[in-house]
């Protein structure tokens, strides 16, 4: 097992560089930054829509407890603004300009993933703490209409529901937008190196 970590620490430091013109870069670059702007725009479409689904719900349901009403509005509250911290972010990268210095728009996406640590970090924790509030608030009234077999199932979903989205889910997605971005950063770098190699 020594000898294959120990190759595949040499295989990682073997760099191949590939000459790749910088219109071809930027091209592949403009693909992916596309891309992760479509995500972020389905992600706070898929916000917006939960928004929605859980006003409908509260105006149509006659809902006796207040604290159903309280439990629904710190949903709702938490889900609009976790929502409006998405859209900020999704207009960093886009107001950001392809046409500009390539060291320029590193900057921005370097500004970017961070930006996206802090919502996947502390932010992610205040909002997942108002949503499990606003759900415990909310059920307070439903539940009291089950079983207790019902109660209990119910509860054992919800929270196991918590914890996959809070462990698992997110650190795959946190993940995967730090390598997308870092490799981003890394074709923009190389662009920028070969606009500031001498002729």
């Amino acid at each position: 097992m020594q000898e294959f970590d120990h190759i595949e620490a040499i295989w990682a430091q073997h760099n191949v560089d590939v000459k790749i013109s910088a219109d071809e870069m930027l091209k592949q670059a403009k693909k992916e930054v596309n891309s992760i702007k479509t995500k972020s725009l389905l992600t706070i479409a898929g916000m917006t829509l939960s928004i929605i689904a859980i006003a409908v719900l509260w105006l149509f349901f006659d809902f006796k407890s207040i604290t159903t009403h309280i439990g629904i509005s710190i949903v709702i509250l938490a889900i609009a603004i976790y929502t409006f911290i998405l859209y900020r972010n999704y207009k960093t990268l886009t107001n950001t300009d392809f046409t500009r210095h390539p060291a320029d728009f590193i900057a921005d996406l370097k500004s970017y993933q961070i930006q996206r640590y802090k919502i996947y970090s502390k932010l992610y924790w205040f909002y997942m703490i108002a949503l499990s509030i606003g759900m415990i608030l909310y059920f307070f009234e439903i539940l009291m209409m089950m079983s207790i077999p019902m109660q209990i199932l119910t509860w054992v979903i919800t929270f196991g529901w918590v914890v996959f989205c809070s462990t698992l889910v997110r650190k795959a997605v946190i993940k995967k937008d730090k390598e997308r971005i870092t490799l981003l950063i890394d074709k923009f770098e190389r662009i920028n190196n070969q606009f500031n190699e001498p002729k």
